[in-house]
């Protein structure tokens, strides 16, 4: 993060993602620490990255929910194709994520 030089605000690490199929449900990742510090009513704003996965999916979902309560604003970061990456390699579900994250130019 601090390598994009994009962004000034503070992150938390989970140390994993939900995996109900190898036994990580969300007491095995540090989900409630965060939940502690949304409480100050400073954070305008949970930004999610997570891996683009069903395991990463499902831990963006499960704390959107969550936090819903606290009234912040809760993005994920986009996912699709990379800078310089090839058409023609991209399987179906990067070309969907590239096309649901577009924007108009």
């Amino acid at each position: 993060m601090e390598r994009t030089k994009e962004y000034e605000g503070l992150y938390h690490v989970l140390h994993g993602a939900i995996s109900p199929m190898d036994g990580i449900g969300p007491e095995d990742i540090k989900i409630t620490e965060l939940l502690k510090r949304l409480e100050d009513e400073r954070v305008q704003e949970l930004i999610l990255a997570t891996n683009p996965t069903i395991e990463g999916e499902a831990t963006s979902m499960y704390i959107s929910r969550l936090v819903k309560p606290f009234g912040l604003k809760v993005t994920r970061i986009a996912h699709g194709l990379p800078v310089g990456g090839d058409l023609e390699y991209a399987d179906e579900v990067t070309l969907t994520k590239a096309l649901e994250g577009r924007r108009e130019l």
